[in-house]
């Protein structure tokens, strides 16, 4: 029979320390009674007082002594020798080798997946800030350049009453500096004093016409530019508005991404099982509850349009602030969908919910926006079947998913 080399090393290792060990033992019995031997026949001659026998009795005691200190050191020796663990197989170069337990529980990973979900909330909630700050800021923009051009045409209409006035100055001046009613009152004529009452009457009318435009001018202008300037501040506050959402947008995406890195592949596999697992229990409470039972609303034609153009972009990546055509946050998904379908809505979720007319969810139908969380800051639109288009946050795409998935807010119409 032929044992395998590691079973005959395992023997070896095992029984070939024993042997030593039991050999040296005897060695050291030996010495020691060898030495005893000396110790009692030094004692013997030294009492016979020959002095030769002394020096070979001190020749033999040394011996035996280095006997026993070499015996007791070889002794000290194999019982370390002994005592060594045999040194363990390396471990593989992975950091989770096969058949260990994971790192993470079910029950850790789902905090940390509703960690990351209240992190995703939270940038969504600032996005839709950041967002409305934007459209404000645009408007704003808007406004004082149309308030600025208003500035200008005010300050050409003021100089060119002034060039009329000073016209009618230099024709008085022309007359002898008389005024038209002095004139009138010299002339001798009555044919001429009829004409010239008449223009008199012509001129006193244009002059207080011109005053009035002048003053009225004046004062639009003096309007115009306050409008422009609370325009100003109003663009300055909504930037800064800007900045602050966009830190915290920033911050917090980053958190999210920080925690998603710490984990290694197979558990960020098991995160996004877990989530799709937490939105399929929802939107199965959500249907079982009976909330679409009556729901058979069908599309509008703008409805229609809005659905097609949004389920076009499925597959395009969630980006914060993006309106496409290469990427969409949610609301820029929905507003954009709208758009094509020539039915301009609110870009952020909250003034979505905000601004358009609501309706409710058993009257819902395709197209209908759908508004989620408590702070409206998220939205996707209505496709019929119980399921929705979104786009849904950083790291995902649009996609397709269960109109119960998420805490639902409301159902706004755009097209009501």
């Amino acid at each position: 029979m032929h044992y395998p080399a590691s079973v005959a090393f395992l023997a070896f290792a095992v029984f070939a320390p024993f042997a030593v060990f039991v050999t040296f033992i005897f060695i050291a019995i030996i010495a020691f009674v060898t030495f005893i031997i000396f110790v009692a026949s030094s004692r013997r001659r030294a009492r016979s007082n020959n002095p030769e026998g002394e020096l070979v009795n001190r020749r033999h005691c040394a011996t035996a002594a280095i006997t026993l200190v070499c015996a007791l050191a070889l002794l000290t020796s194999t019982g370390q020798a002994t005592a060594a663990p045999v040194p363990e197989p390396s471990p593989s170069p992975s950091s989770s080798p096969a058949g260990s337990p994971p790192r993470y529980s079910n029950a850790d990973l789902e905090k940390v997946r509703e960690q990351i979900d209240t992190l995703y909330r939270k940038a969504g909630a600032a996005t839709d800030a950041y967002n409305l700050a934007e459209e404000q800021t645009k408007k704003q923009s808007g406004e004082i350049v149309k308030l600025a051009k208003a500035i200008v045409d005010g300050q050409a209409r003021i100089a060119a009453l002034k060039d009329r006035a000073g016209a009618q100055a230099r024709e008085q001046y022309r007359n002898g500096g008389l005024p038209p009613g002095a004139q009138l009152a010299l002339s001798n004529d009555p044919k001429l004093f009829l004409d010239g009452l008449n223009k008199v009457r012509q001129s006193q009318h244009a002059s207080k016409s011109l005053l009035a435009d002048l003053n009225q001018t004046q004062e639009d202008l003096e309007t115009y530019t306050q409008d422009a300037s609370a325009n100003w501040e109003k663009l300055e506050t909504n930037r800064v508005k800007q900045a602050k959402a966009k830190k915290k947008i920033n911050a917090r995406i980053k958190a999210a991404e920080k925690l998603e890195s710490q984990l290694e592949e197979k558990e960020r596999d098991r995160l996004r099982r877990l989530e799709r697992d937490a939105a399929d229990r929802a939107q199965t409470a959500w249907l079982s509850s009976g909330a679409i039972k009556d729901v058979s609303g069908e599309a509008s034609e703008g409805g229609a349009a809005a659905v097609a153009f949004a389920t076009a972009q499925i597959g395009k990546p969630y980006v914060w602030g993006a309106e496409g055509p290469g990427s969409y946050d949610c609301s820029g998904l929905t507003s954009q969908a709208w758009l094509a379908a020539k039915r301009p809505i609110p870009r952020t979720s909250q003034e979505q919910w905000r601004l358009l007319p609501r309706i409710d969810i058993q009257d819902m139908r395709p197209g209908d926006l759908i508004i989620y969380h408590a702070d409206a800051s998220h939205v996707g639109m209505y496709v019929g079947d119980g399921t929705i288009v979104h786009s849904p946050r950083p790291g995902r795409n649009v996609t397709l998913a269960g109109a119960g998935s998420m805490k639902i807010l409301g159902v706004v119409r755009p097209d009501k």
